[in-house]
């Protein structure tokens, strides 16, 4: 492995998890319905698992209503019996071919629960872009010592993936400032 690969590699590991964060968070429940709280719900259906969003259109027709309505009408109980095993706290109701996902008001405690949830997960990326950052540093390292770089090279590689490591986690606080203020905001 050489410098450049290094860097590529740390800049890869750290953008994926500032994405995954904003994914996960994208599927918390703030009470404005979003199709992210939903697509990624794993369905029991053809034998095997497969994501909401590959069997169903997903639509937000109000902002407390989200629909759901599959291609193949048959999937519909599978689809209801995935929702509710999911524990996103929406019970669905069908209606003809369209299944109906109203979000209950958020509690106060449910807010802070969802709070706590939020921020387990943008620790769980920011471990991860940490960890992304020990591995470059000790890919610099063994660079290093096989002679490839120079003592010199290996401090200011060193702040360069700090750099994007700082640059990384202050995305992460960023977006979860914004989903906690969403979350409080009644």
């Amino acid at each position: 492995m050489d410098e450049e690969t290094v860097f590529l590699t740390m800049d890869e590991k750290a953008e994926k998890a500032v994405e995954h964060t904003a994914n996960e968070f994208a599927a918390v429940n703030t009470g404005k319905a979003n199709p992210g709280m939903v697509e990624g719900i794993q369905v029991e259906a053809y034998g095997s698992q497969m994501a909401l969003k590959e069997m169903a259109a997903i639509t937000t027709p109000d902002a407390r209503t989200i629909a759901v309505q599959p291609w193949d009408k048959s999937t519909l109980k599978a689809i209801e019996k995935a929702i509710l095993a999911s524990n996103i706290g929406i019970t669905p109701a069908i209606m003809g071919d369209v299944i109906r996902l109203p979000l209950p008001e958020l509690t106060g405690d449910r807010r802070q629960e969802l709070v706590k949830l939020v921020s387990k997960q943008a620790e769980d990326g920011r471990v991860a872009v940490r960890n992304a950052r020990r591995d470059a540093m000790d890919a610099l390292k063994k660079l290093q010592k096989a002679g490839e770089i120079t003592e010199d090279e290996l401090k200011t590689d060193e702040k360069e993936i700090q750099e994007t490591t700082d640059n990384s986690i202050k995305k992460i606080n960023d977006l979860l400032a914004a989903k906690e203020k969403e979350l409080t905001t009644v």
